[in-house]
């Protein structure tokens, strides 16, 4: 099972979904409230305590770019979401990083 911690607002979160339906994985979105954080999310997330988490098959994964990346590496046999050269990989790492930031 997939689950996806989440809010509906949040551009981040939002980065997974698309993420999510490109590589056409069947998934459970739950919703966080970010002023009354579940249990489930402060158990997922201890260290930062935010979403989004991705959590697969009991196991969390956080913060956007690396869920995203472990997206396209366990589902590999579907759509990429980054190059395969490594070099245009880290570009795109860079970028995405870099639009985060500011």
């Amino acid at each position: 099972e997939v689950v996806l911690l989440g809010f509906w607002a949040s551009p981040v979160a939002m980065r997974v979904k698309i993420a999510l339906a490109e590589k056409e994985i069947d998934y459970v979105f739950r919703e966080q409230n970010l002023f009354n954080k579940s249990s489930l999310l402060l158990e997922m997330n201890p260290v930062y305590k935010r979403i989004p988490v991705l959590i697969h098959e009991g196991k969390p994964i956080c913060e956007s770019l690396i869920i995203i990346q472990y997206i396209d590496e366990v589902w590999k046999h579907k759509a990429p979401l980054f190059p395969s050269d490594p070099c245009e990989r880290a570009h795109a790492r860079f970028w995405t990083d870099y639009v985060d930031e500011h």
